[in-house]
């Protein structure tokens, strides 16, 4: 076993598996989500940064780039920083580029608060599996990983109706600014359970 899985099996042992998934798998249903929550508010967005629908677009594509770019090297990033400070700190950034994205005043700007969004958002999978594993027994992993093939598939279907009544209901910058309060309270119980690592 490496310095790292051993590491890792420490930092939620004594801790019930279930809580360990109830809590890691709330990130992960947020970065998903985003993907398609603003879908349906794009034109509003753009409205409201006085930009055209069809450069709105870059909004959606920006984040699904950045996901696409740190996925692959998420593994490197997680054996460097070691799985519990850089799951933390995916949350940690994904949670305040999602707070800019709401204050953002232009479409670059927004743009650009998409992309480190996208890139700590893609760090939240891997890492999420990979506490996941660690929490559950060889047994139970089957369960686990189908606890988190369950969030990423209903956060996708669940993102355009939360975005479309979020945006009717209050403003689309709260399409953003919803993960903010999530964030915080997944960090917080993330860092609680993963102490000891």
């Amino acid at each position: 076993m490496t310095d790292l899985a051993l590491s890792s099996s420490r930092s939620t042992a004594g801790v019930n598996p279930w809580l360990v998934a109830a809590v890691v798998i709330i990130p992960t249903f947020m970065e998903v989500l985003d993907t398609t929550i603003a879908l349906v508010a794009l034109r509003y967005i753009a409205g409201g940064l006085s930009a055209t629908v069809d450069d709105g677009e870059w909004v959606i594509t920006s984040y699904l780039a950045a996901n696409a770019i740190i996925l692959p090297i998420s593994g490197w990033l997680s054996a460097r920083l070691g799985r519990r400070n850089y799951f933390l700190l995916s949350i940690a950034v994904f949670t305040l580029a999602s707070g800019a994205c709401g204050m953002a005043t232009g479409l670059g700007q927004l743009i650009v608060f998409r992309v480190v969004q996208g890139l700590a958002g893609g760090g939240l999978q891997p890492s999420s599996q990979g506490v996941l594993l660690d929490a559950f027994p060889a047994e139970k992993q089957g369960i686990a990983m189908t606890l988190f093939g369950l969030a990423a598939l209903l956060a996708p279907v669940v993102g355009p109706t939360l975005g479309g009544w979020i945006t009717d209901s209050y403003s689309s910058r709260w399409v953003f600014y919803t993960n903010v309060p999530v964030g915080i309270v997944a960090l917080g119980d993330c860092y609680a359970l993963m102490q000891y690592t």
